[in-house]
């Protein structure tokens, strides 16, 4: 790649861990740290992190991967160009701008506590689920952040006390980081990104700008919320009291959106990432397409406050890499994640058994908050490979679903076909290493899948928008770059089109046994 000498620096603030990786010119990775944090499960469907926790994990990755980048003779201190932040979406943070501390925990993306709620405003609002589709291109859903903080203002008295004092601010992990990172309650900017404010339900597509109508309706007001800025601009430099203070924050997006740029996707290509859920999002150029087939309308990037607005349709699923977590953490049924190929691999089928994580739920395609987890098929045949083997396959059946969806929405086959007249399914995230997880799902799609030689795509992504704002990459450097293409692994399928048939068939009715089983009694 072209570019000056010198480092990026990216954040990449996860659902169960952060990282700081340091990149040369090259885009090559000469340094990184990573520290998991706290899971906090106060109540059945609810997830919750530790705002400070979080804090003070990045301050350690950022110190960590410095302290190795020097020890292996990269002088990063006088090299750093500028950082980028990618985090996880929609978890939510109200804070007070006085003292600077959370006036509650962390409410996660994939916490369902919000569902009265939902149901509330879907019997209340004329058009339902559907009502804010037009402006946000969202369905009401416990996964955006709007109902996460309606539910913070409904049952928190120290959020009402803090709106009515003009004392408490809104903003999700990108938000929370920046302010913290640009002085904090020393005027720390408030600020977020267009793909974060786009998984609020509060901002206008179109315009990319807050929502009057909608925050009107939802009563939320408009002087806690962040600016909204690009992706790829100098946004402020970071203070004193962090390991790597006057250097620019320079980008900013939510990881999926990251991982679309890490990838290169431009219009018409996909990417799944594998990581706690899975996320597949395909560039539908500077078209916002609505979905009729319980997709969501959003943001791929925009790489520059100038630049042209590029949109996706994404189908997000809410349990992945979660399953196998479940195995080894719930179950006891494997020591480390990793172990699940192997365990796995031990069986050449599932022997009939079908695992569905509907765990909070379904999310896309299905929009099921009503569904809980099922495992069905087991006989006296069944063992616990057989049980690892379905799990692998649910992510892949799930990934498929989706895919099936945007085929339909974008009335042909979603994604530049290469010029075999392939659909090539690009893929990343830590479960990407699982050579199986990947066979069988270039077996359940019946394409290829295309796995790039680093497969942590979505630091990558905030570093290209972090170095596109400070010229140290150019746009034809990210995008023309044939090497990473080269040096890819492709996976094709093997099964025969009549057990694809077959298999998804089965998956079919397994999924329609997990409806309607929320109100099961304890």
């Amino acid at each position: 790649m072209g570019g000056e000498a010198g480092f990026i620096g990216s954040i990449d603030q996860g659902t169960t861990s952060t990282r700081f990786i340091i990149y040369d010119h090259n885009a090559r990775s000469v340094a990184s740290h990573q520290v998991e944090f706290t899971q906090f499960y106060p109540e059945a469907g609810w997830v919750e992190h530790d705002p400070m926790e979080i804090l003070e994990s990045v301050k350690v990755c950022i110190a960590k991967a410095l302290d190795k980048a020097t020890a292996d003779g990269h002088n990063v201190d006088g090299g750093l160009k500028a950082i980028g932040l990618t985090d996880q979406r929609e978890t939510t943070v109200v804070w007070s701008k006085s003292t600077g501390l959370p006036l509650h925990k962390a409410v996660v993306w994939m916490d369902a506590r919000t569902s009265s709620i939902c149901r509330r405003l879907e019997k209340e609002l004329s058009g339902g689920r559907s009502h804010f589709v037009e402006s946000c291109g969202l369905p009401i859903s416990t996964y955006f952040s709007a109902m996460k903080l309606l539910w913070l203002m409904e049952n928190v008295d120290a959020v009402k006390d803090g709106i009515t004092k003009g004392d408490a601010i809104f903003g999700t992990i990108d938000t929370w980081l920046i302010w913290n990172m640009t002085g904090g309650a020393n005027g720390g900017l408030h600020v977020t990104d267009v793909t974060n404010a786009s998984r609020t339900m509060l901002m206008n597509l179109s315009t990319l700008s807050w929502d009057d109508a909608t925050l009107k309706t939802l009563g939320i007001p408009a002087e806690i919320l962040p600016k909204i800025v690009s992706n790829s601009e100098v946004i402020g430099e970071i203070c004193k009291g962090w390991p790597i203070p006057g250097i620019r924050i320079a980008g900013c997006l939510g990881d999926q959106h990251a991982a679309m740029l890490g990838q290169a996707c431009r219009k018409g290509e996909a990417k799944s990432t594998y990581g706690t859920g899975a996320f597949i999002l395909l560039n539908t150029g500077e078209v916002a397409i609505k979905s009729g087939h319980g997709l969501l309308t959003t943001l791929s990037y925009k790489l520059g406050p100038q630049a042209p607005t590029n949109y996706a349709l994404e189908g997000s699923i809410a349990i992945a890499g979660a399953a196998v977590q479940w195995l080894r953490d719930s179950l006891g049924i494997i020591k480390s994640a990793s172990e699940i190929e192997d365990l796995a691999a031990m069986v050449d089928s599932t022997g009939g058994v079908y695992f569905v994580p509907a765990f909070n739920g379904l999310f896309a395609p299905w929009w099921r908050e009503d569904a809980r987890g099922v495992c069905i098929g087991i006989t006296r045949f069944t063992n616990k490979s057989h049980i690892a083997r379905a799990v692998l396959e649910s992510m892949c059946f799930q990934v498929k679903d989706v895919l099936d969806s945007m085929n339909k929405d974008a009335g042909e086959k979603g994604s530049l076909d290469n010029e075999k007249g392939e659909f090539l399914l690009r893929v990343d995230g830590g479960a990407t290493a699982n050579n199986l997880l990947m066979q069988i799902q270039a077996d359940l799609m019946g394409s290829p899948v295309v796995r790039p030689v680093d497969i942590e795509t979505t630091a990558l992504g905030a570093a290209y928008a972090a170095g596109l704002a400070v010229g140290f990459w150019k746009e034809e450097d990210i995008f023309e770059s044939g090497e990473k293409a080269k040096n890819s692994k492709v996976f094709r399928p093997a099964m025969e089109e009549e057990t694809r048939k077959k298999k998804v068939e089965s998956w079919c009715k397994a999924v329609e046994r997990t409806f309607d089983l929320a109100d099961l009694s304890l």
